[in-house]
């Protein structure tokens, strides 16, 4: 089982547009409306694989509702924490040529009682998990060493930690050693203090990141690949993208395909970069089901190309 703890989530609405006009009137071409927030998405990810997972939230008023309750219709078993403000709503507008714009909405703020309410239902599942994601961004009244105290008991408690967040909350988290970190190739640059331009970059600032205390960090370097730098090795993995249809949840499904394939190794970093290049295919933040996946398509090397440029250079 993978348990996964998402301490702000939303309910997600995306729309597709022909084209987004600042000012005009936009009618969306198609619409979907799914339960949201990165450790959501992972589990929604695990189910479609056909694995257990449970996902630990806070949820709060009509949306919080709505998120339970569409997760249970895709198979998740959901240990939800009351709070006494609403899930907050997001909105995303894709336009056919791949872009995204979303507007995130801030959420509730939770009192030192719900905090302490979200780390109990997390205990109390955590014996049967072989792994416990914590993803996304801490919500108003987490203050940034929450993770870290997560990361802490958990350890403690004998689980094993694999951690998608950023910022200072991503730097306090990292001196208890979690297991597995997973940064964009933007939040590696910003934990590092310095642009990325290459892969080269990216390994080195992994390497860092490991110097800090994570034990293995899993980069997404978003068209151009994926990075596992651990005590056993460096590997590069890739596969080529014809169309991208949404990117909304590609990083989450990624870390699922890591974990339940094992969470160590080249044959996870394959897993994770099949899993990235499906969720990019398919619509808003629809994760891949095995048959969306093609494994024939990903190259996983430990001939890393470090002079390669990033498509997209992270500052």
């Amino acid at each position: 089982m993978i348990l996964t703890v998402t301490p702000n989530p939303s309910l997600d609405r995306t729309y597709e547009v022909p084209a987004l006009d600042r000012g005009e009137v936009l009618r969306a071409t198609a619409e979907r409306m799914d339960p949201g927030g990165k450790g959501v998405n992972v589990s929604r990810a695990v189910a479609a694989a056909g694995r257990r997972t449970v996902a630990v939230l806070p949820l709060g008023g009509a949306p919080g509702a709505l998120v339970a309750e569409l997760l249970a219709g895709q198979g998740i078993e959901v240990a939800p924490v009351p709070v006494a403000g609403a899930t907050r709503s997001n909105i995303a507008l894709a336009e056919p040529d791949g872009t995204l714009t979303k507007i995130n909405a801030p959420g509730p703020e939770l009192t030192s009682v719900e905090s302490q309410s979200l780390l109990s239902a997390i205990r109390t599942h955590a014996g049967a998990a072989a792994w416990i994601a914590c993803c996304g961004s801490l919500p108003r009244g987490l203050a940034p060493e929450w993770y870290a105290e997560l990361v802490a008991r958990a350890h403690l408690a004998g689980a094993r930690i694999a951690l998608d967040t950023s910022g200072p909350s991503l730097l306090a988290a990292l001196r208890e050693r979690p297991d597995v970190v997973k940064p964009n190739a933007e939040e590696l640059a910003q934990a590092v203090g310095r642009p990325l331009a290459t892969v080269g970059d990216a390994v080195k600032a992994a390497e860092e990141l490991r110097t800090y205390g994570a034990r293995t960090v899993l980069a997404s370097l978003g068209a151009d690949g994926q990075l596992l730098v651990s005590d056993a090795g460096t590997w590069f993995g890739f596969a080529a993208v014809t169309a991208v249809r949404s990117n909304v949840g590609a990083g989450d499904a990624s870390l699922a395909g890591f974990l339940a394939a094992g969470g160590e190794g080249p044959e996870a970093l394959a897993s994770a970069v099949a899993h990235g290049a499906a969720a990019v295919r398919l619509p808003g933040s629809v994760m891949p089901s095995p048959s969306d996946l093609d494994p024939s398509a990903v190259t996983v090397t430990a001939d890393i190309p470090v002079d390669r440029p990033l498509t997209e250079p992270a500052s």
